[in-house]
């Protein structure tokens, strides 16, 4: 139960980090929502992408996924949510890589931004999330099956032992500080007598 609560909470974390990543900087200042889905297969060109058609919809697709695998406690849902992200981010700085000849990170904005640092960060929560998870537990019926041919006929219980057994009668005696007294009508003699 600890495990899901834990891995609930750094699946969430890492959605939420996934999804404001694109509001962020990406490289040299520029916001990862400028960037069309498109063109991480294409090729990235200096044309500004509406929302929705940017990269925040893999990244928006994923929280969903983590939405579900956390509410489904489904580990899968929550690491293929985990891939989403980091594929898509490595894909980009791929994509970056080769349109501006190398990646670099500089200071004040210039480079990599804290955005691409959120997505791969929002990425490693989703899978760490998702390992830590325990998951469903198949629930087990235990169904009582009659016997077959392959399964012998459980053995009867033994019955108990006939009322007039020697041992199936017991009697306490009050011994005060010496040997038990003789039953008065000879029944039960103390042993060893």
């Amino acid at each position: 139960m600890i495990r899901n609560v834990v891995g609930s909470v750094l699946a969430l974390a890492g959605a939420t980090a996934a999804v404001w990543s694109p509001f962020r900087a990406w490289y040299d200042g520029r916001h990862g929502r400028d960037y069309a889905i498109g063109e991480l297969f294409t090729g990235i060109t200096d044309a500004k992408a509406d929302l929705a058609g940017s990269i925040l919809l893999p990244f928006a697709f994923a929280a969903l996924l983590t939405l579900v695998g956390v509410v489904l406690r489904s580990r899968p849902l929550v690491a293929l949510a985990g891939l989403v992200v980091l594929g898509f981010t490595v894909l980009w700085m791929v994509r970056v890589g080769q349109a501006e000849g190398s990646l670099a990170v500089g200071p004040d904005g210039a480079g990599l931004g804290d955005g691409v640092a959120n997505a791969l960060g929002g990425g490693v929560l989703l899978l760490l999330g998702a390992l830590v998870m325990s998951g469903r537990h198949p629930r087990r019926h235990r169904v009582d099956v009659p016997p077959g041919p392959h399964r012998p006929a459980p053995e009867p219980a033994p019955e108990p032992p006939p009322a007039d057994a020697p041992w199936a009668e017991t009697r306490t005696y009050d011994v005060p500080d010496g040997p038990p007294a003789r039953d008065p009508e000879g029944k039960n003699p103390p042993p060893g007598s």
